[in-house]
C-alpha cells in the first residue's frame, strides 16, 4: 500500500513526519509513507495558502499510484479549500481511503456526502509523540494496509452504519451540502477544548438540524481540556455534567443517546469508518 500525506489545514513539522515515517518503516517495511512537500509550508495559520492546500490534496487523491490518503494534522482550514477541490476529484479518488478526525471532519463530511472513497476517522499522521506513543497510529495502519478491526470502536459492533464528527465541525456543516445524509446511521461526536456552555449550545444546534432527522442514535466520545466558563458566564459553574447534557438534547432530538465512545483528542482515538463497516 502507497499511503499519501497531505495537510489541508495547519502545517506539521519535518520532524513529526520523520517519526511516523520511521513508526511505519519498523512496523510496515513494505509499504510506503509518502508526505507532499506542502505539509511543511507555512501562510499565516495554514500549511499554505488555500490554492496551495487545494492542489495538493487534488494532486495525490487524483494519482491513481495513492491507495490512500492520510490527513496530517487539523487545526482549521480545510473547509477553505471544499469548493475548490470537490468538483475535480476524478475517478482514481473514487477509489481510495480518507482518514483523519478533528477538523478533517469537513473533508470527511464532504467525501462521503459525494460518496467519494471510503472516509474514516481516525487519529492524525502528526500525532505520534505527542498525544499517544504509536497505539493510535498502529490502529490507522493495521486497519489501512491489513483490515485489522482491533482499532475500531468496540460500538461498532453493532452493525449499523456510523459516522463521527467533531462537534464544532459538524456544527459547522449543518445547513451546507457538504453534510452527508446521516439517515439510521448512529452519530459520533467529540469536542476539545471548549466550555460547557458553548458545548451545550452546539449539542441544541444538533438536537433540532432538521438534515439530522433520522438518525438512529448518538454516542458521546471523549470531551477533553474542558475550558472554563469565563467571565462571559460569570465564572459560574454550569450545573449539568456533560453526561446530564447529552441526554437532555437526544431527549429533544427524540433519537436514542447510546453511551460512550472511545474517540476525540485523546491518547487512545479508535477507528470509526462512515458507513457499514
Amino acid at each position: 500500500m502507497r499511503i499519501g500525506v497531505v495537510a489541508p489545514a495547519r502545517t506539521v513539522s519535518r520532524e513529526s513526519s520523520a517519526r511516523l515515517s520511521a513508526f511505519m518503516a519498523l512496523t510496515y517495511p513494505e509499504h510506503e509513507i509518502v508526505f507532499h512537500p506542502q505539509c511543511y509550508l507555512e501562510w499565516g495559520h495554514f500549511a499554505g495558502t488555500d490554492e496551495q492546500r487545494a492542489a495538493a490534496f487534488l494532486e495525490y487523491a487524483n494519482d491513481p499510484a495513492f491507495d490512500a490518503i492520510w490527513f496530517a494534522r487539523g487545526g482549521y482550514g480545510s473547509n477553505r479549500i471544499l469548493d475548490m477541490v470537490m468538483p475535480k476529484l476524478g475517478s482514481a479518488a473514487r477509489h481510495k481511503t480518507y482518514i483523519g478526525f478533528s477538523d478533517m471532519g469537513f473533508m470527511l463530511g464532504a467525501l462521503y456526502a459525494a460518496r467519494v472513497g471510503r472516509v474514516a476517522h481516525g487519529s492524525m499522521s502528526s500525532g505520534l509523540g505527542q498525544h499517544d506513543e504509536g497505539v493510535s497510529e498502529g490502529w490507522v495502519l493495521g486497519w489501512l494496509i491489513d483490515g485489522d478491526k482491533r482499532g475500531l470502536e468496540p460500538a461498532l459492533a453493532d452493525g449499523r452504519p456510523a459516522a463521527a464528527f467533531n462537534l464544532s465541525i459538524l456544527n459547522a456543516l449543518i445547513g451546507t451540502k457538504y453534510l452527508p445524509d446521516l439517515t439510521d446511521h448512529v452519530l459520533y461526536i467529540e469536542e476539545v477544548d471548549e466550555p460547557l456552555y458553548r458545548i451545550d449550545r452546539m449539542m441544541f444546534q444538533m438536537a433540532h438540524a432538521t438534515q439530522l432527522k433520522g438518525i438512529a442514535g448518538v454516542r458521546l466520545g471523549a470531551v477533553s481540556a474542558v475550558k472554563d466558563n469565563g467571565e462571559a458566564a460569570g465564572n459560574y459553574s454550569f450545573g449539568e455534567t456533560i453526561d446530564q447534557m447529552i441526554l437532555r438534547w437526544c431527549h429533544d432530538m427524540g433519537v436514542p443517546y447510546l453511551g460512550r465512545a472511545e474517540i476525540g483528542h485523546v491518547r487512545l482515538n479508535r477507528v470509526v469508518p462512515f458507513g457499514l463497516l
